[in-house]
């Protein structure tokens, strides 16, 4: 029911370059990526 979220989620992160293929050696480098790209959506969707 909730699969539209996901789907459109992704295709906002498949905007940023970096990661659109995961090139980091750490996880954690990975996920910290993810979290700023994910930020930065939040923030232009509530300007």
């Amino acid at each position: 029911p909730k699969r539209w979220i996901i789907e459109r989620t992704f295709s906002w992160l498949s905007g940023w370059r970096r990661l659109s293929r995961d090139y980091e050696r750490h996880t954690d480098s990975s996920e910290t990526m993810i979290q700023a790209a994910l930020l930065r959506i939040a923030l232009n969707r509530l300007a």
